[in-house]
């Protein structure tokens, strides 16, 4: 049995893999984390777990929670997991880290974006944890920087596109929308259900965090520089993350071309559906679920690569792809503890 720890367990991110973990048949959570509500049982502070979990939230330092676990997760915000991950490591741990302080894999590109980086060293040492493009390395690692949510379906969106070099690369526009639920549960006016409900709206546009994650890996892919147009809306919803990718295409192809080059790229991943040519996934098929649905066409118009990938955000676009990664790294089925089936309707 894995004993795994959480590092920040009572955001939405946090309390997911709880849940998540709770079920997992090969993983005993032996301690998570929380400044604000230490000494309190998890079951008052998310009565869905009430007859699930005795756990009692503690915060205990990085030192006593390394003397407890085999593996541990890090739910905490940017610019906070760098100071615990050296230590953790030193103390022989498995890591894997859910915040962007280990994704970027340029300082300069990380500090442009969200601030000193103070943990440069380590950053060498991560695997990008996206397992349908990494998977042999995440096997062999002992730090994992868990993707973001947008960037897993943009990345998996366009994969077999540009492994291909079916698509120019400076031609993509991401265009995506996620809901609530990726804000956090830090209260915060613009998440209100007041401000949210009956509204749709782009934030953060031409500046969101997530670009050069997305550009890295789409350039990795790519074999050269990336530079997309990338625009995040939200949606009156919890949960869900719809992103609608356009690119150029660099050659001659139909829409049943695009969706066997992707059912083909595809073909062996528990976790990616490609739906068949001309029909398109719905957020409803994947919400409860670890799965990310594409449907892809072409416009023959305008010569268009278009792709729809969807996600849910806090399980394939987080906890889900952690415990996916954790799976791996510990010589688990990749399947093991995760959801196949969505929560429909």
């Amino acid at each position: 049995m894995i004993k795994v720890g959480i590092f920040g367990g009572s955001g939405y991110t946090g309390q997911e893999l709880l849940r998540l973990l709770v079920g997992h048949p090969g993983a005993q959570v032996v301690a998570a984390t929380s400044r604000r509500f230490a000494g309190v049982p998890l079951a008052d502070v998310y009565p869905v777990f009430a007859g699930r979990s005795d756990l009692v939230y503690t915060d205990i330092t990085v030192e006593e929670m390394a003397s407890r676990a085999d593996v541990v997760f890090l739910a905490l915000p940017h610019g906070v997991s760098m100071e615990a991950v050296p230590q953790f490591l030193a103390a022989g741990k498995k890591v894997i880290d859910l915040s962007a302080d280990f994704r970027i894999r340029d300082q300069a590109s990380y500090e442009a974006w969200y601030g000193r980086h103070t943990a440069a060293g380590t950053i060498r040492e991560a695997v990008y944890g996206l397992p349908e493009l990494y998977r042999d390395r995440i096997r062999s690692a002992r730090l994992v920087a868990n993707p973001g949510c947008y960037p897993t379906s943009i990345i998996l969106g366009l994969a077999p596109a540009l492994k291909a070099h079916w698509v120019e690369t400076h031609s993509v526009i991401a265009d995506s929308k996620s809901g609530v639920s990726g804000a956090g549960r830090e209260p915060q006016i613009d998440s209100l259900y007041c401000e949210v409900d009956g509204g749709f709206k782009a934030y953060k546009v031409g500046r969101h965090r997530h670009t050069p994650e997305i550009e890295q890996e789409l350039g990795a892919l790519a074999e050269g520089e990336m530079r997309i147009s990338f625009t995040p809306h939200l949606l009156p919803l919890k949960r869900g993350i719809l992103s609608t990718i356009y690119a150029t295409l660099t050659r001659d192809a139909t829409g049943e071309d695009a969706t066997a080059l992707y059912r083909e790229f595809y073909r062996d991943e528990p976790f990616v559906r490609v739906r068949p040519a001309g029909q398109f996934p719905n957020l409803s098929s994947v919400v409860g679920s670890n799965y990310c649905d594409i449907g892809v066409t072409v416009d023959r118009r305008t010569n268009r690569l278009i792709v729809v990938a969807v996600i849910d955000n806090l399980i394939k676009g987080a906890s889900g792809q952690a415990i996916q990664n954790m799976n791996l790294m510990c010589g688990l089925k990749e399947e093991t503890g995760l959801p196949r089936i969505a929560l429909f309707p």
